[in-house]
Order: structure tokens, then C-alpha cells, then sequence
């Protein structure tokens, strides 16, 4: 049985587990403050280009994203994302429960653009209205789809022109960063964006997310509210050394590559079969259109998941698979 479930449905990769197990019985200092972790901070900084970087590691991406939002906005401040944003289909309800509300956009593609947002910055014009403060983001989108260092660059000026903050969710970072023809790099979403995340979970790490706060306003007792929300780990060393192992060597881009790659794999067999997808997907998400009894005989011998019809594409008929995971 083979699974295309998701990304993250394997453990680590070889050199992460080894490096735990090297330094497993080392006694180092506590809550991200061990030198691993500030190994891995001064390598990540490297990649953004800044020595005033601010690297935290979270857990996860939903506690990464939760906390951010919660640190940075004022209660009455909104966050904007495009109705396909994780914040909004997958997280059951996190963003909300800090008390923040978040305003969808549609959108075709997963992302979002200047003209997309101005008309919610237009809607919400008075005191009592929540007032839209941040642009959430994800690279690549819950669809497949990548945003062009173009297309950021002409986003980042939008939001900075209207006081907008922009914040990257980069679960996927590295898939949208290896596919064919990306001119954008981490030192790129570094000056374009206010903060951003490099997500491990789903590119190699047993687990963890390295947040990158650029925007000097935002930086200030972060620390605080990674503890008060439930993200500081004890052993804080567990996630320094994956995202050292990671990004020391360029293991991080490599494993994003390989997923790409193998990804195209299947992504031509298909299309040559005939079939369609959902999206225009370039990464390693995949969005095939298939009937019913297809997904029936698939299942005996593959694990994938399968989306509820009718919901995102007007061609698609039951069995249809959709979705982030």
C-alpha cells in the first residue's frame, strides 16, 4: 500500500534523526535557548540576509500561525486571507479563538493580489467594522499554486502603501521555492514580507516551524506569547537541531526538490492519461479529477484523500479529490 496522503505521513530524515540521536544524552539549556537552536537562528538569518532576523521555533504550523496573529494584531484588528487560506479552512477555528476575526477573499487561484484586497480595505471603512491589519498569505497556496517574486513584490508595496502588515505561512516554503523557474528566495520574503515562517513539518523534521520576524515593531516580548499560547517546548533543542540539520548542508531544498520532482512524475502520467486537475498546481499537491469507481479501485491499492464534489471547480463531478492537508 502506497500513501499520497499528505507530506508529512513518514517520520524524519535520516541526517535529522542523527542528529538527534548524537546529541541525545548532551545536557543542554532549556525553551530554545540551547546552542543548537542558536546555530540553526544564525543560518536561517543567513538565508533572509539579516542579522536583526528574528527566528523563534514553534511546534507547528497552526500554533505558529495562531500565535503571530494573536502577537501582532490589536483585538480589534482583522486578518485578510483568501478563502483556501489554512487559517480559515483548516484550523479549526485558531485564529478566531484569540479573538481575531478573518475576512475571506475569493479568489481562483489561492492567491491574493492588490485588486483582490482593496475592496475589502473599501468595506471596511469605520469603527464599527473590525479593521483590516494583516494580509495572510501562504507559499505555495492550499492549492498547488506558487506566487512569483513579481507577484510578492507587487503585494508587499500594496500592503505597506495601506499599513497593511504581510505575513507568509510557508508550511510549503520549500516546494514553492524549488519549483522550475522560481526566481524568489528566503532573502526575497524576507525583505517583502513583515514576518514569515519556514515550515520543517512537511520538508524532512519530525516536527517544528522556524518563525522569522522581520518588522521591528513586531519583535518585542514574542517570547512571551510563544509561552503564554503553548508553543515554548521545554526541550526547545528538538527543533534547533532539525532545522540545523536542515539548512546546513541545504538538505531543506533538496528534500523540497526530490517532493517537486516526483510530484511532476505523476502529474504528467495523469494528464497523459486524460485527466484533469482542480488547480494549476506546480508543487508537490496534487488535485486529479477522477470519478468515482477510479477512486474506488485506486483505494485498494493507494492511500489518498478524497474531497466532498462540487466545490471548488465547476467541472468536477463525485469523487473528486481535494484539499490541503
Amino acid at each position: 500500500m502506497y500513501s499520497f496522503m499528505n507530506d508529512y505521513n513518514e517520520g524524519a530524515h535520516p541526517k535529522v534523526l542523527k542528529k538527534l540521536e548524537e546529541t541525545n544524552l548532551l545536557q543542554l539549556d532549556g525553551y530554545g535557548e540551547d546552542v543548537y537552536c542558536r546555530d540553526a537562528a544564525q543560518l536561517i538569518k543567513g538565508a533572509a540576509g539579516s542579522k536583526n532576523a528574528a527566528v523563534h521555533f514553534i511546534p507547528g504550523g497552526t500554533q505558529t500561525n495562531l500565535i503571530a496573529v494573536s502577537a501582532f494584531l490589536r483585538p480589534h484588528e482583522a486578518v485578510i486571507s483568501a478563502q483556501t487560506g489554512h487559517v480559515e479552512v483548516h484550523e479549526t477555528g485558531a485564529i478566531e479563538a484569540t479573538g481575531h476575526k478573518i475576512i475571506t477573499v475569493d479568489t481562483p487561484d489561492g492567491k491574493l493580489d492588490a485588486k483582490l484586497v482593496q475592496p475589502t480595505l473599501d468595506f471596511h471603512s469605520n469603527e464599527h467594522m473590525v479593521k483590516p491589519r494583516m494580509v495572510y498569505i501562504s507559499n505555495t497556496t492550499e492549492v498547488g499554486t506558487h506566487y512569483t517574486k513579481t507577484e510578492l513584490e507587487e503585494l508587499s508595496s500594496f500592503c505597506r502603501s495601506k499599513g497593511l502588515l504581510l505575513y507568509l505561512d510557508g508550511a510549503r516554503l520549500g516546494s514553492a521555492l524549488t519549483v522550475d523557474g522560481c526566481t524568489l528566495s528566503i532573502k526575497d520574503i524576507a525583505q517583502l514580507t513583515d514576518a514569515f515562517y519556514i515550515g520543517g513539518t512537511k520538508t524532512g523534521a519530525l516536527l517544528g516551524e522556524a518563525l522569522v520576524i522581520m518588522n521591528d515593531a513586531l519583535k518585542s516580548d514574542f517570547r512571551f506569547m510563544i509561552k503564554q499560547r503553548g508553543g515554548m517546548l521545554a526541550k526547545g533543542r528538538v527543533l534547533g537541531l532539525q532545522f540545523l540539520a536542515l539548512f546546513e548542508d541545504g538538505l531543506y531544498f533538496e528534500l523540497a526538490a526530490h517532493a517537486n520532482e516526483t510530484a511532476d512524475i505523476l502529474r504528467k502520467g495523469i494528464a497523459k492519461l486524460g485527466f484533469k486537475f482542480a488547480s494549476d498546481s506546480v508543487s508537490n499537491q496534487l488535485f486529479p479529477i477522477f470519478p468515482a469507481e477510479l477512486c474506488d479501485k485506486l483505494r485498494k491499492r493507494f492511500d489518498f484523500m478524497q474531497g466532498p464534489p462540487g466545490k471548488r471547480n465547476g467541472d468536477r463531478k463525485d469523487g473528486d479529490i481535494v484539499g490541503d492537508a
